[in-house]
């Protein structure tokens, strides 16, 4: 019995001892008198877009943001395959390794978080997922609540890419969303129409997204609305301007009059294969020509990456962009008069070992850096790592 009581006070010992620090029996609080503040791991903590403040910001009329992370768990309107209201879920997951500490990005030569403005995740909007009339109605509501918020930081020095005078005469925040299939964006149009007008958009996808409807499959004006459908509901309702681009589409169509329909909605098209005959410059050039400093929203429909590289979505074509050309033209549009950003229709159950989820959370961050820059970073006349070294 002794040998027992010997061993657990050395055990307890060694406890106390480790780390070369003594904690007193009573200290009230013996891990921040020996380890400090208690801080989350990449792969530990409440599950927000990179380990960011968190709050549930349509309810807390008290939380301030310039850029707000909006969850949209929405996926009742596809045509194909479902799952993408767990889309949010699996894109927070994806950002577990990225953090506003270790935000400086090469490509970009900054680190948003440290551009003067304050990001938020502001949780995910309570979908239906029952009624979608409801649901497209919740989106918008809840898109409106945050975007008629003031904006956190009133640094006049700070880094603000926006050049848009909204009808207020007021800046207003922008919003990331994450979505959730593409029927989203449609409400989003709606909220920011009330506040900016008509909107360009600059829509990454591998599919057109402007078809009026499927042949004897929408008897009702609601059964219209799906993400395949929202670009044409948007132009009937006089919230697109004429000066929007597709960029990557590569999907089949039921032949050319599916192309003038979709000029007449307000789109001009880049296709997939563009980037192997004119180049990422030429690519960024065009968008940039089309757009203008017109209001611009963006669009990014994870589908326009090649399914080899990002598996997890519900409408997948072969042969798509890679991650690299995506991100690289990404880089090429900032300085552009943002209004906001999407990235959508990622679908997790389709995942292997979350590739899709980490590409989506990345190119979130691009987002961020590319709202808060006035112009692409330059490269060097050698930006390559070796070449600073003495070899």
């Amino acid at each position: 019995m002794r040998a027992v009581f010997a061993l657990v006070l050395t055990f307890s010992s060694f406890l106390l001892h480790a780390s070369g620090h003594q904690v007193p029996l009573d200290d009230p609080n013996p891990w921040t008198s020996k380890y400090g503040a208690q801080i989350d791991l990449p792969f530990t903590g409440p599950l927000s877009f990179s380990h960011l403040p968190y709050s549930r910001c349509l309810e807390d009329e008290s939380a301030e943001f310039d850029i707000a992370v909006l969850g949209m768990p929405f996926d009742t309107a596809v045509t194909y395959r479902s799952g993408a209201r767990f889309g949010p879920f699996a894109i927070r997951s994806g950002s577990r390794r990225q953090r506003a500490e270790r935000g400086y990005s090469l490509a970009w030569r900054n680190n948003p978080y440290e551009q003067g403005s304050k990001v938020l995740d502001c949780g995910d909007v309570p979908v239906s997922p029952f009624d979608n009339a409801l649901a497209v109605d919740q989106m918008e509501v809840a898109y409106t609540t945050l975007l008629e918020r003031p904006i956190a930081s009133h640094d006049d020095s700070r880094i603000w890419s926006s050049k848009s005078i909204a009808k207020d005469k007021q800046e207003h925040p922008r919003i990331i969303s994450l979505g959730g299939d593409h029927t989203i964006v449609l409400p989003i149009l709606r909220s920011l129409n009330k506040v900016y007008g008509n909107i360009s958009v600059i829509h990454f996808d591998a599919h057109l997204d402007t078809w009026e409807g499927y042949t004897g499959q929408t008897p009702t004006e609601q059964s219209r609305i799906t993400h395949g459908t929202f670009f044409a509901i948007a132009r009937e309702e006089g919230l697109l301007s004429n000066s929007s681009i597709h960029a990557g589409v590569r999907c089949k169509l039921t032949g050319l009059d599916d192309l003038s329909h979709d000029e007449a909605v307000g789109f001009k098209l880049i296709t997939t294969d563009d980037i192997d005959d004119y180049g990422t410059t030429e690519i960024i050039r065009r968008i940039r020509e089309r757009v203008g400093d017109t209001p611009v929203y963006l669009s990014f429909d994870i589908d326009v990456i090649d399914p080899g590289l990002a598996p997890a979505t519900g409408t997948p074509e072969a042969g798509g962009w890679t991650v690299r050309e995506v991100k690289r033209i990404i880089r090429g549009l900032a300085g552009l008069n943002f209004v906001g950003a999407d990235i959508v229709e990622v679908s997790p159950g389709y995942d292997h070992a979350e590739v899709t989820g980490i590409i989506a959370a990345d190119l979130v961050h691009d987002f961020l850096s590319m709202f808060l820059s006035q112009a692409p970073p330059k490269a060097p006349e050698d930006s390559s790592p070796l070449s600073r070294q003495e070899l």
